[in-house]
């Protein structure tokens, strides 16, 4: 039986200038008691056997700092096969933007997937701080597959799609994709335009 083809997903999560920024997010956020998101048991249920997905967690993804981020990714890598497909979600996203584009992984990726990707600190409300900031060069990125892809929504209330030209303009070579609406910051519980697209690189693979 052939081994289930993996998915390493990278979920997002916040940064912050200072103690006091992050502690009043703490007081003042939204609390959610059942809020279901396309990232987690949708994706296994529409994938189904074929594939392993997996989801590190994150060092403090709240308070995020890229070093501790890279450290912990780095720790999956004896556990990853060829043929990987990458998906970041918002700071996931740009973590994986900034890792791939100054590393070389060890293992063959066939897909990336960066969903509403920040590219600098030009967030409303948000500071995109914690050693995320992007270098100048990105092209690393289109050198690991012909399958790169950036998706962004016109009513994304914390990630401009503004931003997505910012990524056009240095990875000429990537996809975009532009939605009407997902609900603001991709606030969804299905996302069956990713799904869909997962499985057909799969099929290009065979």
């Amino acid at each position: 039986m052939p081994a289930r083809k993996q998915i390493l997903l990278i979920h997002g999560g916040m940064t912050f200038k200072n103690r006091e920024d992050y502690l009043h997010y703490l007081k003042t956020r939204e609390i959610a008691l059942d809020k279901k998101r396309w990232a987690q048991g949708y994706l296994d249920k529409k994938l189904g056997k074929d594939f392993e997905i997996i989801r590190p967690r994150m060092p403090l993804s709240e308070n995020s700092k890229y070093e501790e981020w890279k450290i912990h990714f780095e720790r999956f890598f004896p556990f990853l096969r060829d043929d990987l497909i990458l998906i970041g979600n918002s700071l996931g996203s740009i973590f994986l933007a900034k890792y791939l584009s100054e590393n070389k992984m060890p293992i063959e990726i066939s897909g990336i997937f960066l969903v509403c990707a920040p590219f600098d600190n030009t967030l409303e409300g948000e500071d995109l701080v914690g050693g995320f900031k992007l270098k100048a060069d990105l092209s690393p990125l289109e050198r690991y597959t012909e399958n790169l892809y950036f998706m962004f929504s016109e009513d994304d209330n914390v990630v401009p799609v503004s931003h997505a030209e910012k990524y056009r303009k240095k990875l000429p070579k990537a996809h975009f994709i532009i939605y009407k609406s997902k609900n603001g910051h991709f606030d969804i519980a299905e996302f069956p335009e990713i799904v869909k697209m997962i499985k057909g690189l799969t099929k290009k693979r065979r």
